[in-house]
């Protein structure tokens, strides 16, 4: 499955107007809302069956959108954004602003930026970021089809787009909350990515 140019701009009028929307990503789908919504927050937490008190990530489509909505990063940890994004990885960054706050976390702020392959490519037009988290019931196994995605999810959601068969593991969260200051990092999360990629991208940063 191929999404078009009108696919990209369902997918942000949905999300303009506080709808929900169920997307392929480059690891598995996911579900996709505004992320300063609380209505839209709300529903999407609800849909997942997921803890509130449980975050969530934004994700951007773009390295550049995200660094510029982050402008208070460190040099050092905008190196490290840019060396593992964009990319199957999760990065937990500082977030000393309180942006995005609905996301669910005062002190670190999960950042994706996916690496589409093409059939997915027209969704780097999205120009504005998503509260995001991956398509299926809390604890239940991640969607790797559309078919996957629970009926529920799939029936009360505002937007459903069919990207085809995706790779199907999830992605790997990155602690890089001490790397401005120590160069330490942490895998919260394994994913995607193993120790020794993510060790290989930050080599250089």
């Amino acid at each position: 499955m191929t999404l078009t140019a009108e696919d990209s701009a369902t997918f942000s009028r949905c999300i303009a107007v506080g709808g929900v929307a169920v997307f392929p990503a480059d690891t598995v789908y996911g579900l996709a809302c505004e992320p300063d919504t609380r209505d839209a927050v709300d529903r999407l937490y609800a849909l997942k069956g997921r803890r509130p008190d449980k975050p969530a990530a934004v994700m951007f489509f773009s390295v550049e959108l995200a660094l510029a909505a982050l402008p208070e990063l460190g040099d050092r940890t905008r190196s490290a954004v840019e060396a593992l994004l964009p990319g199957p990885v999760t990065v937990l960054v500082p977030n000393p602003a309180g942006r995005f706050p609905l996301s669910g976390s005062a002190d670190l702020l999960g950042v994706r930026v996916p690496s589409l392959p093409p059939g997915l490519e027209a969704l780097h037009a999205v120009r504005w970021p998503v509260l995001q988290t991956s398509a299926n019931r809390s604890g239940r196994p991640d969607a790797r089809t559309l078919d996957e995605v629970p009926e529920l999810i799939r029936a009360e959601a505002d937007l459903v787009l069919d990207g085809g068969e995706l790779p199907g593991t999830p992605s790997t969260v990155v602690d890089l909350g001490a790397y401005e200051t120590t160069r330490d990092w942490r895998v919260v999360r394994e994913g995607a990515f193993d120790r020794d990629a993510i060790r290989e991208r930050l080599s250089g940063s």
